[in-house]
């Protein structure tokens, strides 16, 4: 399907666990799943300007915009990133999204919504920092992992159908209503 859908690209087609010799936090396709990387773009929430976070009218002054190859998420807060990995979801397809057991185990959470059928562009990944201490995120490494669903038949109406407002979204899409 990867190649048939060009479903995820780049595509990486076994699991990458180090680097020139350096150790990274694994991506690529695994057992039954793909993980992903984060890219090094990063909307990192703040609460300098006392905004309100409220979704139906949010404030891009919550986030501080900042692109580098490690990003530190300050105590029990959270930021906003992207996949490395474009997506094109197939009309009989879900994907599912899980945080990698690296992360999870120093108290990072990363939280994807579903895939849904049809639904195409770069993941937008929320990461949050539930510890008491600042948090560092490796861009281009592995940060979650997309679990595929397929169906028997295709859905009566999907994400493109439906004119979701996150499709062909790229970069670090914040909340849309």
């Amino acid at each position: 399907m990867v190649e048939k859908y060009k479903m995820i690209e780049p595509f990486e087609p076994s699991l990458v666990r180090k680097v020139d010799d350096t150790k990274v936090v694994s991506y690529g396709l695994s057992s039954y799943g793909y993980d992903i990387r984060v890219a090094d773009e990063f909307k990192i929430f703040t609460d300098v300007f006392s905004a309100i976070v409220d979704p139906k009218r949010f404030d891009s002054k919550s986030f501080v915009d900042f692109k580098g190859r490690e990003c530190i998420i300050p105590p029990n807060s959270f930021c906003l990133a992207r996949s490395v990995e474009y997506f094109r979801i197939p009309r009989s397809v879900m994907g599912i999204c899980l945080g990698k057991s690296t992360y999870a185990r120093c108290g990072i959470i990363v939280n994807i919504t579903p895939l849904e059928p049809e639904w195409e562009g770069h993941l937008t990944i929320e990461i949050s920092n539930t510890t008491p201490l600042p948090a560092k995120i490796y861009a281009f490494e592995g940060i979650a992992q997309v679990i595929f669903l397929e169906a028997d038949d295709v859905c009566t109406v999907s994400y493109k159908d439906r004119g979701g407002k996150y499709q062909g979204q790229k970069g670090v899409t914040p909340p849309k209503v």
